[in-house]
């Protein structure tokens, strides 16, 4: 056997991420073996769980990246399965040393953005604002998560396309991943289009485990589709979440811009900070060039007016969506429009809210500053 070769073969699988946990195979032990005879290569790689939905794509991107190596010109992939021990030893290493699950978004050192979207009604476009958002983001190369908390209304996993459920590596979950963005949401484990009739104490126990069983991973930014209104979801995220922003979905009318408010308001109960406002549907643009102002206007920056004077600090309007159909195309077809149709006017509107929230830093709220005190 080569040694020059080996090692390039060895610099190639470091190069294939795995599908779902999108970190080298080789960083994740999961290659077992690398035979070469003359220019064959014959690899053995551990799928995490025995029937994993990726191992096609698993397969498909090692034999790419070894194939590609110079004198190698047939690559031979077996898969095998981690065992107990071995899965074991790989949740450890994703919980970064923790033997037990935690919250990983409020340890002290957490660097992820979380923003929490609202909206004070249903039917003003706020999951649509949101998966435009975070597929937005990961086309910047951000590492984008979207947690869909709206458990009664989840529409999450239709608009990213997501097609597979998550897979299960004993006590944790690994999310898909669609449009590079890592998707959890309780529809992926209610079987058929069943409704979810769950009372106040088992959303906030779902909520719970969507943060400490599913492997998320170093994330940029995390984005959580919320219920309308202001009922218990709401509560949840600021317990579990308190470092979340609010970012507040409504539309030109005024009735719903009253309604949008106490959405918002909510910030003053629960101490957090609302990071801005988004007015959906904001106007049809004519073939003359002209706007037409369906649902009326001005209620995005009402709302923004509104909310900075109640909470005593600036909210903004980050943005205006004007109506179109590429967007609902893209929601019903599982292709965001910002991807679809980048170059649309919704498209590019959505896409510069996201830079806005993309480029924000992290708060220093629960970070440790790492201060000691002075020696006297």
């Amino acid at each position: 056997m080569s040694a020059p070769l080996l090692d390039a073969v060895h610099a190639a699988l470091a190069t294939v991420n795995d599908p779902e946990i999108r970190r080298p195979i080789t960083e994740l032990d999961m290659v077992e073996s690398v035979d070469i005879d003359g220019s064959t290569v014959s690899v053995r790689v551990l799928l995490t769980v025995a029937g994993c939905p990726m191992r096609d794509r698993l397969t498909q991107d090692t034999k790419a990246a070894v194939g590609a190596v110079a004198g190698v010109s047939q690559v031979e992939v077996d898969l095998g399965v981690m065992s107990d021990e071995q899965r074991g030893n790989l949740r450890e290493k994703l919980r970064g040393g923790q033997v037990t699950k935690e919250n990983p978004f409020t340890r002290p050192g957490s660097l992820t953005r979380i923003y929490a979207v609202a909206s004070g009604k249903g039917g003003v476009g706020k999951s649509s604002v949101t998966v435009n958002l975070a597929a937005a983001m990961a086309a910047e190369e951000l590492s984008v998560g979207v947690l869909d908390a709206d458990v009664y209304g989840f529409s999450v996993p239709r608009m990213l396309g997501v097609d597979r459920p998550p897979t299960r590596m004993d006590d944790m979950i690994l999310p898909p991943v669609s449009q590079d963005v890592k998707v959890i949401s309780i529809g992926m484990f209610v079987p058929g289009n069943q409704p979810v009739v769950w009372r106040g104490p088992m959303l906030h126990r779902a909520l719970e485990q969507f943060l400490t069983d599913v492997f998320w991973g170093d994330l940029d930014v995390l984005l959580l589709d919320l219920p309308p209104g202001t009922g218990d979801i709401a509560i949840s995220t600021a317990q579990l979440l308190p470092t979340a922003e609010i970012l507040v979905v409504t539309t030109p009318q005024q009735a719903a811009a009253e309604v949008a408010e106490r959405a918002g308001s909510i910030a003053l109960q629960t101490k957090q900070q609302v990071v801005g406002v988004v007015e959906n549907m904001s106007w049809l643009e004519q073939p003359d060039g002209t706007r037409l102002e369906l649902f009326g206007s001005g209620g995005g920056q009402a709302v923004a007016d509104s909310l900075g004077e109640a909470i005593g600090a600036p909210v903004p309007l980050l943005g205006q969506i004007p109506l179109d159909v590429s967007l609902r195309e893209g929601g019903d077809g599982g292709v965001p429009v910002v991807r679809s149709n980048p170059d649309s006017a919704a498209s590019q509107a959505l896409i510069a809210v996201a830079r806005k929230l993309g480029k924000r830093a992290r708060g220093l709220s629960g970070r440790s500053l790492g201060l000691t005190p002075a020696g006297r």
